[in-house]
């Protein structure tokens, strides 16, 4: 049962950056704070925050929310994506969130953003399988574990087990 933990905040984080990374690509879902998504609208909100250049850092920040998500789905480069995610996602922090302080705008005030709270989870749950792996159930596990049983092989060769 120990494995099922990774693999449910892998599907959780997955499925958070995969919505996340559809809206800025292809405003798939609507939702606030970035318009209706696409790449245009997300462009328009990075330069916005005065980050240039605009548009290819939207591309680049969709594709990497999106990808990093299906990667994390599968557990392959469990432990890079997390880092690029974690990059995104402070970045995020730094840009839109920090000057609304920590909290969600739970109320729905107008001109008042939302807080960091739910980035500093993501970077939390991002760090922690960037410092687990992707666990037994992934593509990295599956990896891991038949390196090390050629591993173990080669030393019953060799006479030392």
């Amino acid at each position: 049962m120990k494995g099922l933990g990774i693999v449910v905040l892998r599907m959780a984080l997955a499925a958070v950056f995969i919505a996340h990374g559809a809206n800025k690509l292809f405003g798939a879902f609507g939702g606030p704070g970035i318009g209706t998504g696409g790449l245009t609208n997300t462009a328009d909100f990075i330069a916005h925050l005065g980050l240039t250049p605009p548009f290819p850092l939207a591309v680049l920040v969709g594709l990497a929310e999106l990808l990093g998500g299906a990667l994390l789905v599968i557990g392959w480069f469990t432990r890079w994506v997390s880092i690029a995610l974690i990059i995104t996602t402070g970045i995020a922090v730094w840009k839109v969130h920090l000057p609304s302080g920590f909290f969600l705008n739970w109320t729905g005030a107008s001109g008042v953003g939302q807080g960091m709270e739910f980035s500093v989870v993501l970077i939390g749950a991002l760090a922690c399988l960037a410092l687990s792996g992707g666990g037994d159930f992934s593509i990295d596990g599956r990896r891991e574990l038949t390196s090390a049983r050629r591993a173990a092989g080669r030393a019953r060769l060799r006479g030392k087990v």
